[in-house]
């Protein structure tokens, strides 16, 4: 009875700690050339951006992966590859949405290499639902000649780029469920371009020289839902679309991790009547001073 008494008070305090500290080191961030709080090297902290996927009950915006792999495909794809996804897993659930027949005709486009023939030759044939994604160089060698720099696979690219914004965040982060690190990072950097004079220069790139020109500009994508032709729509739809790269099956996750906790609350809750209906007899009985 002391530890339930005790207890209170001890979680009430650490909750106010975690709090005074969390205000402190807000005020105590160091700042970047542009004002923000910044992290190792003075290099800014990206901004935090709204999800739709964020929290235990969150999921993909279909619309917004569309508008993501539209920007992917007309932009990203001239350099970058996408070698983990396969054109039928646009049509997944929870993922894009797309038709069997869009999906069809979508990998038609493509020109995918296959071989050898009966005669040992190499050929080239349309794609089909099953091939994944082409790069646009035949190796990274050519890749590093045509452009000076190995521009990286972006399947996880999403889960494999990320920051840390010290004490006290990483306690919220996981209380709130915060995993959203790597898409707020993507669209800072696709923002990040803010020298007019050097198009290599980046505010949230390590260093501030990054091998990628500015990638984006306004009315680059030309939507048909109406939703803004601006970069920092694209840059956020983009960053979608390569967080559900990264995790194609977050949706379905997230529901059996629902349900798995909702089994375990009410089984905890049965075990508990079940102990009480067995137990009753006897802490009556202590209760009375019965032996």
């Amino acid at each position: 009875m002391k530890l339930r008494k005790t207890f209170g008070p001890a979680a009430a305090a650490l909750a106010l700690l975690v709090s005074l500290g969390h205000l402190s080191a807000r005020a105590d961030e160091p700042q970047s050339p542009t004002g923000g709080p910044a992290g190792e090297g003075g290099v800014p902290l990206p901004p935090l951006n709204s999800w739709s996927f964020h929290g235990p009950l969150g999921h993909f915006d279909q619309a917004q992966l569309q508008r993501g792999f539209q920007v992917y495909r007309e932009v990203c794809s001239n350099c970058h590859s996408l070698n983990l996804i396969a054109f039928r897993n646009l049509g997944d659930p929870g993922g894009p949405g797309f038709s069997e027949s869009q999906i069809r005709a979508l990998a038609a486009e493509y020109k995918i290499k296959d071989g050898p023939n009966d005669a040992g030759d190499m050929f080239e044939r349309p794609g089909r639902p099953s091939d994944h994604f082409p790069w646009a160089f035949p190796n990274a060698q050519a890749a590093r000649a045509a452009i000076g720099a190995l521009p990286p696979d972006m399947s996880v690219l999403a889960k494999a780029r990320s920051f840390s914004r010290g004490f006290p965040y990483f306690l919220t982060n996981a209380l709130t469920q915060y995993q959203e690190a790597g898409p707020d990072y993507i669209v800072a950097l696709m923002q990040g371009y803010t020298h007019d004079d050097d198009p290599n220069y980046n505010e949230y790139f390590p260093g501030h020289h990054i091998g990628m020109p500015k990638p984006l500009s306004d009315g680059a994508v030309d939507y048909s839902d109406g939703s803004p032709k601006v970069v920092a729509q694209y840059a956020k739809d983009v960053a979608a679309f390569l967080m559900w790269a990264a995790e194609p099956k977050l949706d379905e996750r997230k529901r059996i991790g629902f349900r798995v906790i909702a089994f375990l609350i009410v089984f905890a809750g049965l075990l508990y009547f079940v102990k009480r209906k067995i137990w009753a007899n006897v802490h009556g009985d202590v209760a009375f001073g019965d032996h």
